[in-house]
């Protein structure tokens, strides 16, 4: 046993105040607090503790031997684990009891330098963000695969002609390729916006102190390094007080989900027998406990559940900063983290099922094709075709069309039925003349395939635009999967050289050396 620790054993956050913390407080805070550090933070406060060691020795303000010391200590405690800590809930976080470990081992005077230069404050936020970038990539990885899987579904059913919906009513002929692209462009902006959460939170606040940095004579460069940030969140306030980064985060990914329930609610009307246009895998599905025939889209109503549950954590993230100071407090900065991260996790877990559900669909591409020949979709074109054949005004081809289809479904056809005779009695009976469009003509406005041929504006679903489109969208994936690569490489870099850095100076330090503090 050091010598120091013998003659001063106990070292204490709760000097200022006398009693142990009330029962109800361990029950509702502490506890709960200490298994979100746990669970969440244990790995990346390790990482915190271990860079700003290597800081403290390279600057001199504390001994390399006594910080030699103090690493070796926190490398025995990462290999072991959570469960060398004793925890007893007479303190509120995780760092109580990893300090504590550390000073039992080293003594209050060499164990009790680690804190030297920061607070809590940066600790804690800097180990959370951490945390939550590691969660973030994750994240981006997995929307990356759902974005490889739509533009590849996409590229299959180019020429899978269906309806186009609008209220929930037969619009215009779309083919299904161009619905998963329109969804995978959806989820391009949603892989943006969660870039554009990662690079804030991927800035390191460590050297912020409590609020205002500290008189030591710190590097936070080199803590940033050590940790793999991208960049400092500069002052020191911002850093311990201002949680955007987290709220950002929760902001995007209930974005995300929301498309995504979106998509869901649409594939799960589809799989209906009403409508048949595709049918759900086995492996994505359940049954009922009492009515045999039933297969259940469980995979969809799964994600839509999640989809809920992000959303509400963003509203609990953005609740509990509302009315808070705009200062390092418990409710503001600290308690949305473990409900941002739950939640990333949720949706993490819930995307790779989507996913799955994706690419094992079963679509009728018959079914999807009667459905759009017979339900009115291609009366755009029909009117169209009577402005470019005729002259007419679009408006008065919208009344010709509009009458013609109303009889037809008031007759029970269907709209195929319709010819160019139907065309010229609804004409003659409201602007006095026939149109004399061939039969051959309305045939090919009729056809939903035909519709999507001639759509061949920027963005429309013709084969060739759809083409042009789907290479774009190729490259633009490679691109962005090439970005979180090189981000997962940066982290991955500046962990190995923590690691070798550390072992390094433990194996090269002389534990006889006398121990100093400089300011």
């Amino acid at each position: 046993m050091p010598q120091d620790q013998a003659a001063s054993p106990v070292v204490s956050l709760r000097e200022r105040v006398k009693s142990p913390p009330a029962k109800s407080m361990v029950d509702s805070y502490f506890a709960p607090a200490i298994a979100a550090g746990i669970k969440f933070q244990f790995d990346s406060e390790m990482k915190v503790h271990l860079a700003h060691a290597l800081m403290l020795a390279e600057r001199g303000i504390v001994d390399r031997s006594e910080v030699a010391q103090i690493i070796a200590t926190l490398l025995n405690l990462r290999d072991v684990g959570v469960s060398a800590l004793t925890i007893d809930y007479q303190q509120e976080d995780l760092f109580s009891y990893i300090e504590r470990y550390i000073v039992e081992r080293l003594g209050p005077s060499t164990g009790g330098r680690l804190h030297t230069g920061r607070s809590r404050n940066d600790m804690h936020v800097t180990s959370w963000r951490l945390a939550l970038r590691a969660r973030l990539v994750d994240l981006m990885k997995v929307v990356l695969d759902l974005r490889r899987t739509l533009i590849r579904l996409a590229g299959q059913h180019v020429d899978t002609v269906m309806p186009g919906y609008t209220h929930t009513q037969h619009a215009q002929p779309i083919s299904f390729g161009y619905y998963l692209l329109a969804a995978a462009d959806l989820v391009e902006r949603d892989f943006a916006r969660l870039a554009g959460a990662l690079s804030h939170v991927d800035r390191s606040p460590l050297g912020a102190g409590a609020l205002s940095t500290t008189g030591f004579p710190i590097d936070r460069d080199m803590t940033r390094d050590l940790l793999g940030f991208a960049e400092l969140v500069e002052v020191g306030y911002d850093g311990v007080a201002i949680r955007d980064d987290v709220h950002e985060t929760a902001a995007a990914v209930a974005i995300l989900m929301t498309g995504i329930s979106r998509a869901a609610t649409d594939l799960q009307t589809w799989n209906t027998m009403e409508f048949g246009f595709i049918e759900l895998d086995d492996a994505y599905s359940s049954v009922s406990s009492i009515m045999p025939q039933k297969k259940n889209p469980q995979a969809l109503e799964h994600v839509k559940g999640v989809a809920a549950i992000a959303i509400g954590a963003l509203t609990t993230v953005l609740a509990c900063s509302k009315n808070t100071h705009l200062a390092d407090v418990n409710d503001g900065v600290s308690a949305p983290n473990a409900p941002a991260l739950e939640a990333i996790e949720r949706v993490i877990r819930s995307l790779i099922v989507f996913e799955g559900t994706l690419s094992t669909l079963k679509v009728r591409t018959d079914v999807m094709l009667h459905s759009a020949e017979i339900g009115f979709g291609t009366a755009t074109e029909l009117a169209d075709i009577i402005v470019r054949e005729t002259g007419l005004s679009f408006r008065m081809a919208h009344n010709v069309v509009g009458k013609v289809v109303r009889e037809a479904i008031e007759a029970g056809r269907i709209a195929t039925d319709i010819t160019a005779s139907d065309l010229d009695a609804a004409s003659q009976s409201l602007f006095g003349h026939a149109l004399n469009i061939s039969e051959d003509k309305v045939a090919t406005a009729l056809d939903p395939a035909e519709n999507l041929k001639t759509r061949t504006v920027t963005g429309g679903p013709a084969p060739e635009r759809m083409a042009e489109m789907l290479a774009r969208r190729t490259s633009d994936l490679d691109r962005d999967s090439h970005g979180v690569d090189e981000i997962v490489r940066r982290v991955a870099d500046a962990d190995a050289r923590l690691e070798d850095q550390a072992r390094h100076l433990v194996a090269s330090s002389s534990p006889t050396a006398p121990s100093k503090i400089v300011s």
